[in-house]
């Protein structure tokens, strides 16, 4: 593995502790601070959970297009951070948790997933340069 600057690492742990510690704080919330009063625990426990699971050996691996990707993940806990922040008093201790650690590996995730795919060479085209290559491969209409 291409070594990586210090600052990336830096990105790189807090990606990997904020996305751990919004798993912990999911299943935390479903099994002890707030389990549902109608619903099986442990089964919501894992549905929250599983979304999280699916970026997780490529986060712990430090590749920058997983950490990319996770991000879209990412927005289904946001928006039930914010959801849970505005129309229940008795959580919104959590969701304001679940809304700090989605914000942090966010903004971890895009800032590592940046600086580590410019460490190893990693670039999408300019969209000019992509119109020349397909001109050139199916002629100009």
């Amino acid at each position: 593995m291409e070594p990586m600057s210090e600052k990336t690492a830096r990105f790189r742990l807090g990606a990997l502790a904020s996305n751990l510690g919004l798993l912990a704080l999911i299943v935390l919330w479903q099994l002890i601070l707030s389990p549902h009063p109608h619903l099986n625990a442990y089964t919501l426990a894992i549905a929250w959970s599983i979304p999280l699971l699916f970026p997780l050996p490529g986060i712990l691996a430090g590749k920058p297009y997983t950490h990319a990707w996770a991000n879209f993940i990412l927005m289904l806990y946001f928006l039930h951070s914010l959801t849970i922040i505005y129309i229940d008093e008795g959580e919104r201790w959590l969701g304001v948790a679940e809304f700090a650690l989605t914000t942090l590996a966010f903004v971890c995730n895009i800032l590592f997933a940046r600086m580590r795919g410019k460490e190893l060479g990693l670039k999408l085209k300019k969209l000019s340069e992509v119109e020349k290559s397909e001109r050139s491969r199916y002629g100009s209409e």
